[in-house]
């Protein structure tokens, strides 16, 4: 029998047994190692050879992934592993460490319960190791670390073992820093998820040359860290690798301290389920039941040129098998599903069935996209996932032959699906599709993906950066009438606090919440509660109050007016960007009594009128995206490099040593930050390695706005003159 399909049995065998199940991700900053550290996993499962780990790369399955040398798509595998006499179904996803592909990591985070993070051990902790580390705690998963590169310490930096030992100290201080900074407002985790050499939830080792080791480890084989310098300087890599190899200390590590899905299911579900929790599903949910109603919370989709669509995700109840019938949140009717499997890297193998607690690969589902919730029965869905970063640049696409356009509209409506954290939007009348991303290497690889595996030769446009609109100050009240004068409206808009922007921004108040505890939450961020009880409808980081009183048929027209308000805050009078951060209160309403003279044609425009021009009154301003930026730079180039971050309208917050580096770090608006890498290259002789992190919005200096908003008009073919009451510029 092949080994493949050896594995394949040993994993169904466990997959029914879910305290024996591992569902875990492997998530870092880019470059720490962590497609390098699951080729080693493989390996140590049998899956791949021994000689190859480490530079075969088998979870970057993509052309482009092993070309440029990063992973780009989130891959899962499942692999077995025995543990003190016990066979373990491991189901891993490696996940990409590059900011732009942040989604990919919010998605996997969904289908998990533990989350090996990895940090290199001569950069330390960065921004993106706060990102992953972020995502994976707000989604109730538990961390493990693993200090990757500790080769380099020995061989590059020579360190001896006491400066190794603090080294090492200091990036397990950084990372429960930021652990216990993220786990003190959750009650749902009464345990320390702090990480400790002591308790072997720290491994340290070298992912490149094969070896591991961690206090268990170290007990059980009797090598200390003295013994590895020894080996490792004297260049004895094999040696180490076959006295303690890495898979063993990972793997073990993984069975003994991440939950199993009985653990993890009952913690997890109130977090991420906001359904009934006396209900029969949530009892099934909670108690990893596989003979309960069927849920799959799906948390990605991918294409096979020969089985189409497949959707991936988390089985958290019942049993999925081919031929069932499913819904589909958000969709009517139901799907069928065609077939089961799951994933051993780039392939699917097929099995009968996946229970409970198991991470699957269905197809069949042709309307979920990933954050769908998919059932046997109707039931309130998962919490939608919550990315980190929104779409900041956006670049035009149009097919070279006009005879692919209907396939590339296809194509583009397909990539909105796989991926949350691209936005399509199609112009049917002009030809022309924006698609706007995290940043520029996404929107290339997206690009370069459709030109390559679909073979539609495109033209892309300049990257063009997404701009927000917000008010500064309260308005005051404003009137719109309807085009027949029959309907009027009362308005005002007032600023939102950068608490509440940030509550609605990550979901934690929705109306698809209970009414109370959309109240608390709210409260919590500092509305003032009257305001919270008003509140009728939230849009974006928008909230709308309904401050009337016993208005006549406002009941049958409030579905308009929200049509109304949502419309306006789309387009921004401005430049016909998304509004933000806005608290809109209707105070009043005159409305006819005749239900013919306030429909839609005259209801709308009176209420996007008023809005617009209650944000005139509120000295609305464009907002630029911003980005953080560290960059790492021998002392010589330190001048330079700071001079390109300050000569992009940047500022420099902070600059010190690390190691033989210099650090600098401040931050710098996503516009001028196109085209950064080669500059920064040539300005410091291509010795700077440098991050950047999106990080929200910020007001656009009062000096460039009219400029700005004037070349924003006139790209989208808007009149270049400013509604009338803007004359603040």
């Amino acid at each position: 029998m092949g080994r493949r399909k050896k594995i394949v049995q040993e994993c169904e065998a466990l997959m029914d047994r879910p305290e024996h199940i591992r569902n875990i991700a492997i998530a870092a900053h880019v470059d720490h190692g962590k497609t390098t550290l699951t080729d080693n996993l493989l390996a140590g499962a049998g899956m791949i050879s021994d000689e190859t780990a480490g530079e075969q790369l088998a979870m970057d399955t993509e052309e482009d992934e092993q070309e440029r040398g990063i992973t780009i798509d989130a891959a899962n595998v499942s692999m077995t592993h025995e543990y003190e006499g016990q066979n373990h179904l491991i189901n891993l996803i490696d996940t990409p460490g590059h900011v732009d592909f942040g989604g990919d990591v919010t998605r996997a985070m969904r289908a998990v319960d533990g989350a090996l993070v990895v940090v290199d051990a001569v950069e330390g902790a960065m921004p993106q190791t706060e990102t992953v580390l972020r995502q994976a705690l707000r989604e109730g998963v538990k961390p493990t670390l693993f200090i990757n590169k500790v080769d380099r310490l020995i061989s590059e930096l020579q360190e001896g073992p006491e400066e190794m030992q603090e080294r090492l100290l200091a990036v397990i201080r950084d990372v429960n820093e930021l652990i216990r900074g993220m786990t003190e407002e959750m009650d749902d985790i009464d345990e320390d998820w702090t990480v400790g050499v002591e308790d072997g939830t720290v491994g340290f080792g070298s992912a490149l040359y094969k070896w591991g080791v961690s206090m268990p480890s170290m007990q059980r084989t009797g090598m200390d860290f003295g013994d590895i310098i020894d080996l490792e300087r004297a260049d004895k890599r094999q040696e180490l690798h076959e006295r303690t190899p890495l898979s063993d200390v990972v793997l073990d590590m993984v069975c003994e301290h991440f939950p199993n899905p009985i653990d993890a299911q009952p913690r997890r579900i109130p977090r991420i389920w906001r359904g009934d929790a006396d209900s029969e599903i949530a009892g099934t949910m909670e108690m990893v039941d596989e003979d309960g109603e069927v849920v799959l919370m799906v948390t990605d989709i991918g294409i096979d040129p020969h089985a189409g669509e497949i959707a991936a995700g988390r089985v958290f109840s019942g049993t999925i098998e081919k031929g069932q019938e499913l819904y589909v949140s958000g969709t009517a009717g139901k799907n069928r599903v065609q077939s089961v499997g799951i994933y051993m890297g780039g392939e699917r193998e097929e099995v009968e069935h996946v229970p409970a607690g198991n991470i699957a690969a269905v197809t069949g589902l042709k309307d979920a996209i990933a954050g769908s919730t998919v059932s046997s029965v109707e039931m309130t869905p998962f919490e939608s996932i919550e990315h980190i970063s929104e779409p900041v640049i956006t670049k035009s696409v149009e097919a070279q032959n006009m005879d692919d356009l209907p396939k590339l509209i296809e194509t583009l409506q397909q990539v909105a699906k796989e991926d949350p954290t691209i936005q399509i939007e199609i112009n049917e009348d002009t030809g022309e599709h924006l698609i706007s991303g995290q940043g520029e290497l996404h929107l290339e690889v997206i690009g370069q993906r459709i030109e390559r595996n679909q073979g539609i030769p495109i033209n892309t446009g300049e990257p063009i950066v997404v701009y927000r609109e917000a008010p500064q100050e309260p308005s005051r009240e404003v009137e719109g009438i309807s085009p027949n004068r029959h309907n009027r409206f009362y308005i005002s808009v007032e600023p939102l606090t950068e608490e509440l922007v940030e509550t609605l921004k990550m979901g934690e108040a929705t109306m698809d919440m209970p009414e109370l505890e959309r109240r608390e939450a709210l409260q919590d961020a500092g509305l003032d509660k009257d305001t919270s009880q008003e509140v009728e409808h939230i849009y974006g980081t928008n909230i709308i109050i309904d401050d009337t009183k016993g208005i006549q048929h406002l009941n049958e027209t409030m579905e308009l007016v929200i049509e109304g308000f949502e419309e306006a805050l789309e387009d921004g009078p401005l430049a016909a960007e998304p509004v933000q951060g806005s608290l809109i209160r209707l105070h009043d309403a005159r409305l006819h009594e005749d239900a013919i003279h306030r429909g839609p044609a005259q209801v709308i425009p009176a209420v996007r009128r008023a809005l617009h021009n209650a944000l005139i009154d509120a000295e609305i301003r464009l907002l630029e995206p911003i980005q953080e930026v560290r960059i790492d730079v021998p002392n010589e180039h330190m001048g330079a490099a700071s001079g390109e971050v300050q000569g992009r309208r940047g500022r420099v917050d902070d600059m010190y040593q690390e190691g033989d580096l210099m650090v600098v770090e401040g931050v710098a608006p996503v516009e001028e930050m196109i085209g950064f890498s080669s500059d920064i290259r040539s300005a410091t002789e291509g010795r700077a390695s440098w991050n950047t992190e999106n990080a929200g919005f910020q007001v656009m200096a009062d000096n460039l706005q009219p400029e700005t908003i004037e070349e924003i008009r006139e790209r989208k073919g808007m009149k270049l003159e400013l509604p009338d009451a803007v004359d603040y510029f």
